[in-house]
């Protein structure tokens, strides 16, 4: 390392020490504050910069050195005044010392990232106990459960295909059922903290974040047992069913990135056009309000296990289609599947294209075509499950949004 790279690093290690020591001289540390945590940091620099010519026991002795000053120090606070001992601003100072040393030997990208979140999860210590104290069992229950799918489960699955058409592989399959998880888990925790009386546009955002096709059917019990709710059941659903469309280039943004590009113009299309849809519903009816309705928790391994049996299913099913049946036959399972699982065919569709195993132009039809299904069946819902006056409301919205939907397929340039 040269010189001048040598005193940028030590620069940033200064300024990220006096971030973090800032925030604790503010709250009134007894222990280190604005001056001490630039001090460590710099020691951590310090210590990295020997280690390349010493080795890395450079940095262990000074971790070492520094958690007996440390120790020493709470023990001297405790007897002065016996507080609640807690060991926040202990563990900071142990941080910004491998942070520091991190400058040095590691990405000075992910050190700087560090130091930042060491400074926004000090400062929003009131905001984070207050989110926590909201969570009732339920809650944390939910979360236990996305970190069981995700950071248990996951990292034990073979990372290989196996299976008809070599299309199976249990991690990727997996992975996917995480992705869709915490993407519902997103809409839950915030219906948690904004509450059930959220307003008629948030509650269609949570809505649609968590299950548009859930939200749509709650809706339509309501209608049918509260009659005269027809206006405002009709706002929500054609907000949640806009975010669908939010969703789903999200889950393809996240599966196939290459794919993002060309399927996101049509998508986008159709969003402008339900946006649109829905404004027009909202602005006739937006004095009304109305609390929604109780959601489940998204991350129950049961659902989770139906999500992947689904998704695995639907993957061999569109894999045959094209090698049996061709092109009629893979419209005929995303159709099919888009009725009952949108999630499974995106991701399914998402994966194959990005592994060139079927052309992008083909593959944003196939996800466009099972929404349009996806719709048909919301409508279906809706008539059977709700009033006559909400499927009136929502058999016109749905036409259009169809309509434009089956009209991009067919004709949408296919060089675009």
């Amino acid at each position: 390392m040269d010189l001048s790279s040598v005193f940028q690093h030590l620069g940033i290690g200064i300024g990220l020490g006096l971030l973090v020591g800032l925030q604790r001289e503010s709250v009134a540390s007894r222990l280190a504050g604005v001056r001490t945590f630039p001090l460590v940091t710099v020691f951590g620099s310090v210590c990295g910069l020997l280690s390349q010519s010493q080795g890395g026991w450079v940095i262990a002795a000074g971790l070492i050195a520094l958690a007996a000053i440390v120790f020493m120090g709470k023990v001297a606070e405790f007897k002065e005044s016996p507080v609640d001992p807690g060991l926040t601003t202990e563990i900071a100072i142990l941080l910004m010392y491998v942070v520091g040393a991190y400058l040095i030997i590691g990405y000075i990208e992910v050190a700087i990232a560090l130091g930042g979140v060491v400074a926004v999860l000090l400062q929003f210590k009131g905001l984070l106990h207050g989110m926590v104290s909201k969570l009732g069992d339920d809650d944390i229950k939910a979360i236990m459960q996305l970190a069981l799918i995700s950071l248990v489960i996951l990292p034990v699955l073979p990372n290989r295909t196996f299976g008809p058409y070599m299309v199976l592989n249990p991690r990727q399959i997996w992975w996917m059922v995480v992705l869709i998880v915490g993407i519902s888990l997103v809409g839950y925790v915030a219906y948690k903290f904004l509450g059930e009386n959220s307003g008629v546009v948030l509650g269609g955002i949570l809505g649609g974040i968590i299950s548009s096709t859930a939200t749509t059917l709650s809706y339509s019990k309501r209608t049918s047992e509260a009659p005269g709710t027809e206006r405002l059941g009709a706002i929500v659903i054609m907000i949640a069913s806009t975010m669908l469309f939010l969703r789903l280039l999200a889950i393809i943004a996240a599966v196939a990135p290459a794919f993002f590009p060309l399927a996101s113009p049509p998508i986008l299309l159709l969003l402008a056009l339900m946006c649109g849809i829905s404004l027009f519903l909202w602005v006739r009816g937006r004095n009304e309000t109305t609390p929604m309705p109780e959601q489940g928790n998204p991350s129950n391994l049961k659902p989770a296990v139906l999500f992947a049996f689904i998704y695995a299913v639907t993957l061999l099913c569109v894999e045959a289609a094209k090698e049996h049946f061709g092109s009629t036959g893979m419209y005929t399972v995303a159709a099919l599947s888009g009725l009952t699982d949108l999630d499974a065919i995106t991701v399914s569709v998402s994966q194959l294209v990005g592994a060139d195993r079927l052309p992008a132009t083909q593959g944003w039809k196939l996800i466009i075509l099972a929404t349009m299904a996806n719709f048909v069946f919301k409508g279906g819902l809706i008539l059977v499950a709700g009033s006559r006056g909400l499927f009136k409301r929502m058999a016109l919205p749905f036409s259009i949004a169809i309509v434009a939907g089956m009209a991009l397929i067919y004709f949408w340039p296919e060089f675009v």
